[in-house]
């Protein structure tokens, strides 16, 4: 990626001084504008055809074009490689100039956006382009922020802003932003103008510091760290990630804030992570242009042959000729004359790698690419987002992907939580069941909940159990106590601006999605102050006294609230995983425990992020003495958190049991669908997920699974799901190593006995390691997974990784990710794919195969990187099964094709030499050679290579197993070539002898000799036009009309122009060019001619056709079948017999597999089992996975609220549930089940 800043030495820190550009341009740092074009108006022409010319193909036909240009040596005019050549550079030109186009329109948007900027006291509009460093800059609600600053000031009280960073990370829950208290009052635009570097500090003629100057880290990468120091009024401050706003994230429910650019352009931390743009190669490119410099190997070899011939032939026979066939003025020997006609049988044999293979493979790309974004099926109607193909060369490398690496939040879930199920009393709700006891399917339940009784509820909240609100509605105590905690115990922040419109500020969507429930069950949290709590209960207002919030943190794992009701009771209220509160509760809840444990499990199996909710009576002595002891902890200079976490383990314990939440971290619509789909077409996913680093592991790896389980990564199928957590080398090293070992230990034992060796090499224990029995799957964090990528461990890490059919790395940073794809690209030699939503992503797109970007959402950095973009997840199995699959089939097809009609044309020109002295004459005539492959056999193959399927779209999707061609690359292989090049090679022989053969003694009507060259080469040329076309037609699996008027159209353009050139029209307008009047008309005229025809294309196609009946029906392809099986039973007519290869056992177990594959398709649409897990639970723990707001809440710093809408915190609900996702099996009806109530004290 180019940028308007020119490059400069890495810098060891950055210095930045407020409103003084004279100062900070001293050291040259980037601007902000941002280039991504290549050319201009001036430099496009010579820069373009630098660039062209630097293929290796193109400089080839360059070298031929000159070598034509010779007189001594070229038997064929200029123009047969001139317009070709011509065509494909100006095609070329064209693309690269529309690309070029809509990259400089690009930057113009971007460049030119407007900004605030403090100029010599003054705000002033300014374009992006023309930010500094060392600027303050003004933003306002719903601005992108235009550099990385340093957060000065804002409208919120103490200098707090709200900012959303799915730009970066995908996630769309707001974030909190803090300026630093000296810096929080500078809201004035007069006392912005003051902070500046007047006030300089210095030491022996050096410079200390300045007011107004931040020095920091330099620009770098890690989007979650910052560290620096504020220099101000003789005082320094240090500087963290939290007083800084990221360019790319947007200002949120913030009316406005200043700040100081600290980087720029290409500095920012969005624009470090962006990568290196790679220029991207097919395997089929690198392939095709091994296999070029075979052929043109091969074309040596033949020259040189032809050449030794002509040199022999000149000193054994031309010799006697001289008086009828004198040698040019140049040539004196026989071995210079041998010289010669070695480079006329190179210009004339080029044509075994012609020009227009190149155009042709553009054209079909291009349209490939096409279908793509005409794909209606792959078009988001509620976004209005299309798929996208940003590049044409990457489409058959899709029907070739092994493996898939993919982020979580955005591109798997959505980040919207939903409140899904719960437990209360020993009482589960949220299923809901027919007249028969069945769970009744999503299509098949009544409307949802009507919560009309509540003004206040979100109408998006949407839950379809009816008995839980009638349970509302009765006053049962533990469901009012239930849904009371959930009002009362988080830190969420309400504001309502018009009377009844709530809208919730929520840390994370999790807490949204719970009090959002509250709400909605007549438990309405309206308002907070930092000593109270208001909420409307059943319609009447109460208001809690807020004694303390004893805050999340990632040791706790729970959070809970002290607050004492309006008859003066005083209650703690406490939620948190399930791992730590179930041990903190009373003995006496240990029935209810056990019913609510199984609930847990139950849910937690179906991929829910689980929460128990539990409280405490306190009296009012206790709490007394128990604030005392909490306040001197919190006062305590040494060991601080220790202590207030040793008072606050006192208080959370002998609690009573209230009941459970189960919240959906709701996937994408189709993922498990997509995943399970894309496993059987033998593609391994990995999920890299980068979580906040103040993630604790264990929180990760549980979410991690969770995750991997609702997305049917994880099954209950599976041997073993392996969890490498180590923190030392040594730890991960181990972990892993007993991971190898079991997966060894279960298939020690192979066939009758035979035992695997003790010792393997690297690359066999792999191929071992991969064929073991059984399915594992492999989880490992952040920190292992560094020391895992270590150079002496990652061959290790690969092999375990690469044994297993699933591996999530969880808290793992934007190079990470880029380096996990590197070492499978570097070791497995195999197509990689990654996917991603957020700039956490990009590093990743860039370094695989194939980049995929989701977009639709307001995150548009891993888009702009991205090969292919869509809006859902779900579209990446139609992206690989239906299109990428074609787009291989058709490119090796073509290209089989291709070099099979092109050594056919080509070596009878060989066979040919040895009839004609070796002079480097040639057959046909030099407007066939020209013509030959623009014109005769272009559209034909184009549309067998932009049109053709084997198989239907639906039949792609329903076979997975049919996309495994492509990842062994059986279909166009250096076997598949050679073979190609053998069938062009024998139908040249025959082409070439058989009308050689019948001329010989053949005679016209007339009886006179049939034999003169213009005829033999007419009868050569239509032969094998005739030839090819058959063949085009017998390899075109997919008829359509286009392929019908091409193929057809071009055997009638062929004789049109035949019998053209030999007019008397053209001769009397050309009489030096087309000599041969009515040669063609008459050529063709004797029946002779054509029966040589008709035999040459009967035994050149009689042997093909033959094959491949018996291919068909004693060894044929899960293709064959499968297309078999849709003649036999999509037709409209009933199948009378069975596809002549299904009685064999190659096709009985080809249909015996896609039986396997439709069995197991239907049973993932059922919920998945939970098998020997019951003792196992797994919590998501649905909190905000960072330190919480209680202390903020408290100290009563964002109590004013602003006077905007908060419409970006407004719970998200989704206005619909993918029930299918979470359906299990129920043979037998089952009726929900509780114990029996138990009163609540107090």
């Amino acid at each position: 990626m180019a940028l308007c800043a020119k490059k400069h030495p890495p810098e060891e820190e950055r210095r930045a001084r407020a409103n003084d550009r004279e100062y900070n341009e001293r050291f040259q740092y980037a601007s902000n504008c941002i280039k991504t074009s290549k050319y201009n108006i001036l430099t496009f022409l010579p820069v373009n055809l630098f660039e062209q010319f630097q293929e290796v193909a193109n400089t080839y036909f360059l070298f031929l074009l000159i070598l034509q240009l010779i007189p001594q040596i070229s038997s064929l005019s200029w123009f047969t490689t001139i317009v070709p050549l011509v065509l494909v550079l100006t095609i070329t030109a064209v693309k690269d100039a529309t690309d070029d186009y809509f990259r400089h329109k690009s930057d113009n948007q971007v460049n030119n956006r407007q900004s605030q900027v403090l100029i010599n006291g003054i705000l002033q509009q300014e374009q992006w382009m023309n930010v500094c460093v060392g600027d303050i800059i003004k933003l306002e609600n719903n601005q992108f922020v235009a550099a990385d600053l340093l957060l000065l000031s804002s409208s919120e009280p103490h200098g707090l802003c709200y900012i959303e960073t799915a730009e970066l990370d995908g996630e769309t829950n707001m974030k909190v932003r803090q300026a630093i208290p000296v810096t929080s009052e500078l809201g004035d635009i007069s006392k912005l103008a003051k902070f500046d570097a007047t006030d300089c500090t210095s030491s022996g003629g050096t410079l200390v510091f300045c007011s107004g100057e931040v020095i920091c880290e330099p620009p770098n990468n890690k989007l979650d760290k910052f560290s620096g120091t504020l220099y101000w009024k003789e005082n320094k401050f240090p500087l963290s990630n939290q007083n800084m706003l990221l360019r790319g994230c947007v200002l949120r429910n913030t009316e406005w804030c200043f700040g100081l650019v600290i980087f720029a352009g290409p500095d920012t931390k969005l624009m470090q992570n962006s990568g290196r743009t790679k220029f991207k190669r097919t395997s089929i490119d690198r392939l095709m242009n091994t296999l070029v410099l075979w052929i043109f190997g091969f074309l040596v070899c033949m020259g040189v042959i032809l050449a030794i011939g002509n040199a022999i032939w000149e000193h054994e026979v031309g010799t006697r000729f001289q008086v009828y066939l004198p040698w040019d003025e140049a040539v004196d020997s026989a071995f210079f004359s041998g010289f010669l006609s070695f480079w006329s049988y190179i210009i004339i044999l080029n044509t075994v790698v012609p020009i227009s293979l190149y155009v042709s493979v553009e054209v079909i790309r291009l349209g490939h690419s096409y279908f793509i974004n005409w794909d209606k099926k792959m078009f988001c109607m509620k976004k209005r987002t299309p798929a996208e193909a940003r590049t044409t060369t990457l489409n058959e490398e899709l029907g070739q992907v092994e493996y898939i690496f993919s982020d979580k939040t955005g591109t798997l879930t959505q980040n919207i939580m939903v409140f899904n199920k719960c437990s209360i009393n020993g009482r589960s709700y949220g299923d809901v069941f027919d007249v028969l006891g069945h769970k009744a399917e999503l299509g098949e339940r009544p409307e949802p909940v009507n919560f009309s009784f509540n003004p206040l509820a979100d109408k998006k909240f949407l839950f379809w159990d009816p008995t839980l609100l009638e349970a509302v509605k009765m006053g049962d105590p533990h469901t009012h106590e239930f849904f009371r905690l959930l009002s009362l115990c988080h830190t969420v922040m309400s504001e309502e601006k018009n009377e009844g419109e709530l809208y919730y500020k929520a840390q994370s969507p999790d807490e949204g999605a719970l009090v959002t429930a509250a709400r909605n069950f007549g438990f309405v949290f309206r308002s907070r102050t930092p000593k109270t709590i208001t909420v409307h209960e059943m319609g009447t207002a109460i208001t809690y006294q807020l004694l303390a919030i004893l805050d999340f943190n990632n040791i706790r794992k729970r959070m809970s609230v002290i607050v004492r009701n309006p008859e003066g009771k005083i209650r703690l209220y406490c939620k948190g995983a399930d791992t730590i509160l179930l041990d903190r509760l009373h003995h006496s809840t240990q029935e209810l425990l056990n019913t609510t444990a199984d609930h847990l499990n139950e849910y937690a199996g179906e991929g829910l992020r689980t929460l128990v909710l539990a409280y405490k009576d306190l009296d009012e002595e206790y709490y007394e003495e128990w604030a005392e002891r909490r306040l001197q902890a919190s006062l305590a200079q040494d060991s601080r958190e220790d202590r207030l976490a040793s008072v606050y383990e006192e208080v959370e314990s002998d609690m009573m049991l209230l009941g459970a939440t189960a919240i959906e971290d709701k996937l994408q619509q189709g993922v498990p669908e997509t995943i399970a789909l894309l496993t059987l077409a033998n593609i391994k996913i990995w999920v890299l997920t980068g979580d906040k680093q103040e993630l604790l592991q264990s929180l990760l790896v549980e979410t991690a699974v969770n995750i991997g389980y609702s997305c049917k990564m994880l099954t209950d199928d599976m041997t073993e799901v392996f969890i490498v957590t180590g923190h030392t080398v040594l730890e991960v090293r181990e972990e892993l190593r007993k991971a190898r070992e079991k997966m060894m230990d279960s298939s020690r034992t192979v066939g009758n006995g035979f035992t695997y060796q003790e010792k393997l090499s690297s690359s066999k224990l792999t191929s071992v390691l991969e064929a073991v029995a059984g399915e594992y799957a492999l989880v490992i964090n952040g920190h292992s997974l560094a020391h895992a990528l270590e150079a002496d461990m990652e061959l290790e890490f690969l092999e375990t990784a690469c044994a297993c059919k699933a591996v999530i790395c969880c808290r793992v940073t934007p190079l990470q990710k880029a380096q996990v794809v590197e070492l499978v690209k570097k070791y497995k030699k195999a197509v990689t794919l990654a996917i991603g939503d957020g700039a956490n992503d990009v590093s990743m797109i860039k370094t695989a195969h194939i980049g995929v970007g989701i977009s639709g959402q307001e995150g548009i950095q891993a888009v702009l990187a991205s090969d292919y973009s869509f809006s859902q997840f779900k579209f990446l199995q139609r992206l690989l099964l239906v299109h990428g699959r074609w787009s291989y089939l058709r490119m090796c097809k073509f290209l089989c094709y291709f070099f099979y009609k092109n050594f056919a044309f080509t070596m009878v020109h060989f066979w040919f030499g040895f009839f004609c002295g070796f002079s480097a004459q040639t057959v046909y005539d030099q407007y066939f050679i020209t013509l030959y492959n623009i014109v005769y056999t272009s559209l034909p193959v184009l549309a067998m290579g932009v049109f053709d399927q084997d198989v239907p779209e639906q039949r792609s999707m329903e076979y997975p197993k049919l996309y495994e061609p492509g990842q062994l690359n059986l279909l166009f292989n250096k076997r598949e070539f050679f073979i190609c090049i053998a069938q062009g090679i024998y139908t040249s022989v025959l082409m070439f002898f058989i009308p050689y053969g019948v001329f010989a003694e053949a005679t016209r009507d007339d009886g006179t000799q049939l034999a003169d060259y213009q005829s033999f080469a007419v009868t050569v040329a239509t032969s094998l036009v005739i030839v090819v076309s058959v063949q085009i037609g017998l390899d075109t699996g997919y008829w359509t009309a286009i392929n019908h008027f091409f193929i057809w159209g071009s055997l009638a353009v062929y004789f049109a122009i035949l019998f053209a050139m030999h007019s008397n029209g053209l001769f009397d307008m050309f009489p030096n060019q087309f000599r041969f009047v009515g040669n063609a008309q008459n050529t063709l005229a004797q029946p002779t001619v054509w029966l040589t025809i008709v035999l040459t294309t009967v035994v050149c196609i009689m042997p093909v056709v033959a094959f491949r009946f018996l291919k068909l029906n004693l060894k044929p392809d899960l293709s064959d079948t499968v297309r078999g099986q849709a003649v036999c039973f999509g037709g409209r007519s009933p199948c009378v017999r069975k596809p002549s290869g299904l009685n064999t056992p190659v096709a009985a177990v080809s249909v015996r597999y896609t039986q396997l594959v439709r069995k197991k398709q239907k049973a993932q649409h059922r919920c998945m089992r939970r098998v020997g897990r019951t003792g196992s639970r797994r919590s998501g723990y649905a909190f905000s996975h960072q330190e919480g707001f209680g202390e903020l809440i408290m100290s009563g710093k964002n109590m004013r609220l602003s006077s905007l809408a908060l419409s970006g915190f407004t719970t998200r609900s989704s206005s619909s549930w993918i029930e299918s996702l979470r359906r299990k099996k129920s043979d037998s009806a089952s009726s929900p089940s509780g114990g029996a109530d138990k009163p609540l004290k107090g």
